[in-house]
């Protein structure tokens, strides 16, 4: 048995608290003195003498020097020497015989042999007993009983484990604290998932002892309570217990270090502390490292490294092996590692096979990828799998796709809660269309913004019409949509936001949201630009703009390009242009069209 405790615990005397630093003349000097002090005083038969200098040589690893004047003492009564006797013994592998002595110096009140002798049950299988002695040690205060016994009773699954775990704790033991914060951080999360109201105070609590640990040197706990800071974002302090941590030896320290340091800016200091997280196998931090170097274009690094994260068992060294293939055009090794790490749980490599099988016209394969990656968890590939739905065109194909899209936008999926709210739209259900479209927009869907806006302007009640420079209104929520939609590049929310802008007298606002859409490529932007400038007397810039949207298929604007040609007398053009009106319609634009096209061929050939 190794021996247990501190000095001052181990021998029973306070004496013992502060061992001597080699490097120290002075202490090693006094404690000589004191050496030949006790032995004289053990020679002239004072039996503490003889206790307390059995334990200064079992300390030093005299055995054979320490024994006698133990057994010695022992033999006197002294109930500390028959403690360190049995130490001794269990040292030279006398088990039994020291448990002997550990039981008489037990039964003589002291909890540190109560401890040992529970210690030595334990290893023996025999559990009642081994309680009983830690309990006794325990219960006189002894830090390590008390621990040894939470560990007995946590092993049992005894609900009275946490309660002694905590008075090791209290008392001074870090490993003790350790385990009491990771059970009431563990706690926590279980209430806070079920919507307690104490899941703040268990974290708190939970972080109390996770210091205390932490300040004792114990790296695990220094390393939880950096992530319980830097989650509060006091990155600082979170930086600080981390560097501690990763100087003691502790891998995803480093690797959480290397994260903050990346997060700071700071990618060559966070490189060096990931590449000592990797070489003592962390596997995250290999993977970091494969990142960066693929970023810097060094793929052959960066593939090395998503090797030794895989090696070292993390399953996204594979995935990032897949997509660094996929992005080389090296499809079939990509699949291959996909493979790999689907095969082994990952969802986002099973969603991205499915693509890949997608992509090569594999339906059939893609499908069961696309539902494994769903069913563990994939937002992704939930929305996948409804798209995969959809295109099938079935009744009972669409009611799976909508289901699926219902999934991924309970999970916050952006383009799912979009497409819900448009198959809510189209089934008259306005008020739920309304609420997944304010999802969607609200994550930043422009197309959700502007659907969300239209639903909102057909609630409207009708307007007055304006006159250029009446005084502008204030703007609606359906209006804020439009603009944010068409902030974000959506042409026909531009449009929408022009028309609006025009009808308030706005011009300028008009005349700028109608001409971004129109060089995003929006016929109807073209088109409406070019009447605001018809309007304000500039045809001839105005049937650029027409001649632009025309040539994209806007029939009116053709048949305004037949007029303005047929008013400048070139009645050849306007025939053209009057022929392409009647073509790309609607009816009221070709009916009108051919009109004009009968009159300007019959000036032709007047």
């Amino acid at each position: 048995m190794d021996v247990m405790g501190d000095k001052a615990t181990l021998f029973e005397t306070g004496r013992f608290v502060q061992p001597s630093e080699p490097g120290d003349a002075g202490e090693v000097a006094e404690e000589a003195v004191e050496e030949v002090r006790r032995r004289l005083a053990a020679e002239a038969g004072d039996v503490e003498a003889m206790s307390v200098l059995g334990a200064m040589l079992l300390r030093r690893g005299d055995l054979d020097g320490a024994e006698p004047q133990l057994r010695a003492a022992t033999a006197a009564g002294d109930r500390a020497a028959a403690n360190n006797l049995g130490v001794l013994l269990h040292q030279r592998g006398y088990a039994d015989e020291a448990a002997g002595w550990w039981r008489i110096a037990a039964v003589a009140g002291s909890a540190a042999a109560a401890h040992a002798l529970g210690r030595h049950h334990r290893e023996r299988g025999d559990e009642p007993a081994a309680e009983y002695w830690l309990r006794q040690s325990a219960e006189q205060g002894h830090a390590l009983g008390a621990y040894a016994l939470a560990d007995l009773l946590e092993h049992r699954g005894d609900p009275g484990a946490e309660a002694w775990m905590r008075t090791a704790a209290e008392h001074g033991h870090r490993e003790a604290a350790y385990r009491l914060a990771r059970a009431i951080d563990r706690r926590a999360a279980l209430e806070g998932e079920e919507g307690a109201d104490n899941g703040v105070e268990l974290l708190a609590e939970a972080e109390q002892f996770y210091r205390q640990a932490a300040a004792r040197g114990h790296r695990r706990a220094a390393l939880h309570l950096g992530a319980i800071l830097e989650k509060r974002g006091e990155l600082k302090e979170a930086g600080r217990w981390y560097l501690t941590s990763a100087k003691d030896g502790e891998a995803r320290a480093a690797c959480a270090l290397g994260f903050l340091l990346r997060d700071a800016g700071d990618t060559e200091s966070a490189a060096v502390w990931w590449l000592r997280a990797a070489q003592d196998g962390d596997g995250n931090a290999a993977n970091a490292l494969g990142a960066l170097h693929a970023e810097r274009g060094e793929t052959q690094t960066a593939e090395r490294w998503y090797r030794a994260a895989m090696d070292a068992g993390d399953d996204n060294g594979a995935y990032n092996l897949g997509l660094l293939c996929a992005e080389q055009g090296r499809t079939g090794q990509a699949e291959q590692w996909y493979r790999r790490a689907a095969y082994a749980g990952h969802r986002e490599a099973a969603n991205a096979l499915a693509i890949l099988l997608l992509q090569g016209g594999d339906t059939t394969g893609a499908e069961p990828w696309f539902s494994k990656a769903a069913e563990a968890g994939s937002v992704d590939a939930a929305f996948n799998l409804g798209i995969l739905y959809a295109g099938r065109g079935t009744e009972e194909d669409e009611g799976s796709a909508l289901r699926w899209y219902e999934r991924a936008a309970a999970a916050g999926h952006t383009e799912a809660a979009l497409q819900v709210g448009i198959a809510r739209l189209r089934d008259g259900d306005e008020q739920a269309a309304e609420r997944h479209l304010r999802c969607a927009a609200g994550g930043g869907s422009a197309e959700a913004a502007y659907r969300l806006a239209t639903v909102l302007d057909a609630r409207r009640p009708p307007e007055p019409a304006h006159e250029l420079g009446e005084p502008a209104h204030e703007r609606t929520e359906c209006e804020e949509w439009y603009e944010r939609a068409a902030s974000q590049g959506h042409r026909r929310a531009q449009v929408r936001v022009g028309m609006l802008a025009a009808a308030r007298g706005d011009v300028v606002e008009a005349a700028r949201w109608y001409r971004e859409a129109a060089e995003a490529g929006s016929r109807n932007g073209a088109f409406n630009l070019g009447l605001l400038l018809a309007r304000e007397g500039s045809e001839p810039e105005a049937a650029v703009w027409w001649t632009r949207a025309a040539d994209a298929g806007h029939g009116r604007a053709a048949l305004r390009l037949a007029l303005v040609y047929a008013r400048r007398g070139e009645l050849a053009e306007g025939q053209r242009w009057a022929d392409r009106a009647v073509t790309l319609g609607p009816a009221e634009v070709s009916e009108r069209a051919e009109r004009l096209r009968d009159a300007l061929r019959q000036e032709l050939t007047a």
